[in-house]
Order: C-alpha cells, then sequence, then structure tokens
C-alpha cells in the first residue's frame, strides 16, 4: 500500500545505505563493478561544505526500501533551475507499489516549491520503468540524444589535442 510509504531526505548517516542502492542499481544495470564512489566520497560530496548531490530515502515499515539521488540544473530556455535525476532505485521486492511514485512526487514537490520548472533523467532503454516514467507524464525527447565526455577523451580535449574524435565511441553510464 502506497499510504505507508515515507520519503524523507537523506543525511550524512545514510552513506552506506546511499553505497549500497548504487552498487544494486549498476548491478540491475550490468555494471557491477562501475561505482567508484564509497560511503566516504558520498559523505564528502553530498553532505560537506558544498554538497553536490541531494538523495531521498523512501521507507516503507522503517525499512530503507528505494532511494533517488539528484542534483540541480539551469535551463535557459526556461529560465530556471530544474531536478536532474542521477540515479532512482526501489528495491526489487517491493516494486509495483508505489515507491517509485512516492520518490518522484516528493521531487516533484521539492521542484515546484522552490520555482523549479522541470526534472530531468536518462533511462536506458531497455529499462521497463520507462513505461511508469511516461505514466506519470515524463515525455521521451525523441530528437535528443545523450552524448558524454569522459576518460582519455576528455583529457585529449582538454589538453588541446585533436586526436580525441578518433577514440570516441559509445560509452557506457559508467564512463
Amino acid at each position: 500500500m502506497a499510504s505507508d510509504i515515507v520519503v524523507r531526505a537523506a543525511t550524512v548517516d545514510d552513506v552506506e545505505l546511499l553505497h549500497r542502492f548504487s552498487v544494486d542499481l549498476a548491478t540491475f544495470e550490468d555494471e557491477p563493478d562501475a561505482v567508484a564512489s564509497t560511503p566516504q566520497t558520498l559523505a564528502r560530496d553530498g553532505f560537506g561544505k558544498d554538497p553536490q548531490f541531494a538523495a531521498l530515502i523512501a521507507e516503507r515499515a522503517g525499512k530503507p526500501v528505494g532511494f533517488a539521488l539528484y542534483t540541480f540544473n539551469y535551463s535557459v530556455w526556461t529560465a530556471a533551475r530544474g531536478i536532474f535525476v542521477e540515479d532512482i532505485w526501489v528495491a526489487p521486492e517491493v516494486r509495483r507499489g508505489g515507491v517509485a511514485r512516492a520518490l518522484m512526487a516528493a521531487l516533484a514537490k521539492e521542484c515546484t516549491a522552490k520555482g523549479f520548472k522541470r526534472i530531468d533523467l536518462n533511462v536506458l532503454d531497455w529499462n521497463p520503468a520507462r513505461g511508469f516514467y511516461e505514466r506519470i507524464g515524463f515525455k521521451w525527447i525523441r530528437t535528443w540524444l545523450p552524448y558524454r565526455l569522459t576518460g582519455e577523451a576528455l583529457a585529449v580535449l582538454a589538453a588541446g589535442r585533436s586526436d580525441a574524435a578518433r577514440k570516441a565511441g559509445p560509452a557506457s553510464r559508467s564512463t
């Protein structure tokens, strides 16, 4: 029952849980070794002097069953900030029970309360959660493709060399 779900802001005391859920998500996405963060880096980066992300924890009967980790962005098109959902995860045994909806509703409330204009996220093309996102109002932007610059190509471009494009290819989520 969705009414027994409590969504709360994550605190520094949740970093072990955030890390475990992140590894669970990476495993689900077939990249079990992709998580480079540690509980220590999550404490530093999410709950230090200059937080780089925020997170919500969903609980049912006092037990953590999901999370959403997000950052903030800005759009010149809307002239407003927005939320970018970096990760959302719901434990398999409670899926289809309203946990993801509760997390997304909490994000929507934060977004509107702060005067932000939108929530963005990326989802793998094979992920069945795509249907859920569309049912709650997300629109697939069919004409946009995600691109990422990382690793050697990032270093090459930063150094002003021109050989980065020849080595570019499809990136995984973790690279």
